[in-house]
């Protein structure tokens, strides 16, 4: 029986530089089963233990990226990795997003910052498996241009979906849109009834994109969100992310609104 709490040793295959604070860890591990919005307990040894949403398709066989952005004592261990070195992984963990049930549906992602990274899982499976989805809207923003991550995916996208980005504060080099991430849900047409919207990215964000999808009339069941930022051990032994009675690591990290709306912890 494989002990949960002893993880499994993997090489870096390659680092991706995603913005000024954000780097992707290419992995090798293969034939690993993961459904979009689902997670891994990444371990650098020496410094402890992280959870990080996957950000690479379950289509793709050959590694998995986890993404990280710098913000503590571990993430900045893994920051100073390098292609070769060797990193522990537990996992994968938690609900995934329902993607058989969002199957023919149209669907509208909104990340904000880091939060585009368990997005960019299930938008990229929709990108390899795209006969079994109906529309697909993205709407992704971060406090500049700067900090938009994942940009070589952009063009891509933008091939085969509708993209709109978005910056808080204007900087230079940038001549898109500025303001917030929620405004850009009136740019979008989706026939309401038939469209689930799966959001990500910092609290305050994700309040604001919720009160204008229920504006919108978006029934609570068709809002999917991801905790992923509330979560430590991973298998719901420390407690840490509890919330409301759940736990968001073994429960989620994805909720449907109408599954969290009560809880206090997460809308104050």
């Amino acid at each position: 029986m494989i002990n949960p709490y002893i993880p499994r040793k993997v090489e870096i295959l390659k680092i991706l530089e995603e913005s000024r604070d954000v780097k992707t860890l290419r992995l090798d591990v293969k034939g690993l089963r993961h459904k979009p919005g689902q997670f891994m307990e990444l371990s650098v040894f020496g410094y402890g233990e992280i959870p990080v949403s996957i950000s690479s398709s379950p289509t793709i066989e050959d590694y998995i990226d986890l993404s990280v952005k710098n913000v503590g004592s571990v993430t900045s261990a893994v920051h100073e990795a390098e292609p070769g070195d060797t990193v522990g992984v537990r996992g994968p963990y938690g609900r995934g997003f329902p993607v058989k049930e969002m199957g023919e549906s149209d669907l509208l992602f909104v990340g904000g910052g880091i939060g585009l990274a368990p997005l960019r899982s299930f938008i990229d499976y929709i990108r390899d498996e795209r006969e079994g989805y109906g529309d697909v809207s993205i709407l992704y923003g971060a406090r500049t241009a700067d900090d938009m991550v994942f940009r070589q995916e952009y063009d891509d996208w933008q091939s085969m979906f509708d993209l709109h980005l978005i910056a808080d504060v204007e900087s230079e080099g940038w001549y898109g849109r500025v303001g917030f991430v929620n405004e850009l849900l009136k740019d979008v047409s989706h026939e309401i009834k038939n469209t689930y919207a799966i959001v990500c990215g910092p609290s305050v964000m994700m309040k604001s994109v919720v009160k204008d999808l229920k504006s919108m009339q978006l029934p609570d069941e068709q809002i999917i969100l991801s905790f992923e930022r509330r979560m430590k051990c991973g298998i719901g032994k420390c407690g840490h992310c509890n919330i409301g009675g759940r736990y968001v690591c073994i429960d989620g990290p994805v909720f449907r609104y109408n599954e969290v709306r009560s809880y206090r912890e997460i809308w104050g």
